[in-house]
């Protein structure tokens, strides 16, 4: 018997080199497939988080990623075609969805700020002062408070992170030299019945939306309601440049007001908006730490936007606020003056430097 020897194609085929390089086209169909499936991934996201057909989305969403996978049939062009049209109407649903002012939202976000300003006298409306006693049981009060921008003084950064260390919620604090305090605040606009998903900010689930607030509302929910670890950092401003950001951001919630618009999770959230504001003032460099906000501080202190006369690791512990308030609740309750003391004390006053620049 002639004993059989496989021809050259033959031994590739029984022995294939795992060092060849891959053809063209089985490279181009691994992007194919790699596109259509990074696509269906987002839009099963887009449908788990809208449910636009209520129970009756979930089929949809179960048929989608089985779809997919009949596309890497070889004659898979019908199931192919399938799902290009299914994506494209999903992906075209979703982005012809408009903002709005108009909808049934929670009380904390319902008011939108008005102002009215004459010279250096600002008048603020809807300024939110709610008496919070848990989470869920408070006293709403939107008031109109008075602030002359002659007395501008100072700027605070707010950090409070609820749960991963590098992702916190960012927000400013205004002082003025007859004692005031304005917290103002890029918030996510929630809906009655709906609660935060980063997920969801992806995928147009909520308006922005601008909050200005007494600091013995907008902190000490996050301090002493929710418990959230907050850290409040001197920022190194001159009050012409505070000035400045102040009327920005009044002028950013009268814009919102009139032109509704969504938050991202990524690219247009509570601290990427406050950069937004504040780069055609005093431009900030770009940086990974701008993003994941946790870090923000640390990101300000090298760059000497935040005191560097103390260690960063002294001047967080300094800055926690949590132990200085944590006594204070609806049955010890404390004032709005003593509460913006507390939350200040033993914090090295860096405005101070800021202050004698130029005004």
């Amino acid at each position: 018997m002639i004993p059989f020897k496989p021809n050259q194609l033959q031994q590739k085929l029984l022995h294939p080199n795992p060092f060849a390089k891959p053809s063209l086209a089985y490279l181009a169909s691994f992007l194919r497939h790699l596109a259509f499936g990074l696509w269906t991934v987002w839009a099963v996201l887009a449908l788990s988080v809208h449910r636009p057909f209520g129970s009756a989305t979930y089929p949809i969403i179960l048929a989608l990623p089985i779809i997919y996978l009949y596309t890497f049939r070889r004659s898979a062009t019908t199931q192919t075609l399938l799902l290009t049209a299914a994506l494209s109407i999903i992906t075209f649903w979703l982005y012809t969805q408009k903002p709005s002012n108009d909808r049934p939202w929670q009380d904390e976000v319902k008011a939108q700020i008005q102002f009215h300003q004459i010279g250096d006298q600002v008048t603020v409306k809807n300024v939110r002062n709610f008496e919070w006693i848990s989470k869920t049981d408070y006293v709403p009060r939107w008031e109109v408070r008075r602030y002359d921008l002659s007395q501008i003084k100072s700027l605070d950064l707010i950090v409070s992170i609820w749960d991963n260390d590098n992702i916190a919620h960012t927000l400013l604090s205004f002082g003025f030299d007859d004692g005031q305090q304005i917290a103002v605040s890029f918030e996510i606009r929630k809906e009655i019945g709906e609660s935060f998903s980063s997920i969801g900010g992806f995928f147009r689930q909520y308006e922005m939306t601008i909050i200005a607030a007494d600091e013995k509302d907008i902190i000490y929910t996050r301090s002493n309601i929710r418990d959230e670890r907050v850290y409040l950092y001197r920022l190194s401003l001159p009050r012409s440049q505070i000035r400045k950001l102040f009327l920005a951001y009044l002028y950013a919630a009268e814009t919102l007001a009139a032109h509704p618009s969504w938050y991202n999770t990524l690219l247009d959230n509570c601290t990427t908006a406050i950069f937004d504001l504040l780069n055609p003032i005093h431009t900030i460099p770009n940086d990974y730490r701008i993003l994941l906000s946790g870090r923000l501080p640390e990101y300000l202190y090298e760059i000497g936007i935040i005191d560097t006369d103390l260690s960063f690791n002294e001047l967080k512990t300094l800055a926690f606020i949590n132990p200085k308030v944590e006594q204070y609740n609806h049955h010890n309750p404390i004032s709005s003056a003593e509460f913006s003391h507390k939350i200040r004390e033993n914090l090295p006053d860096s405005h101070i430097k800021s202050n004698k620049q130029a005004k």
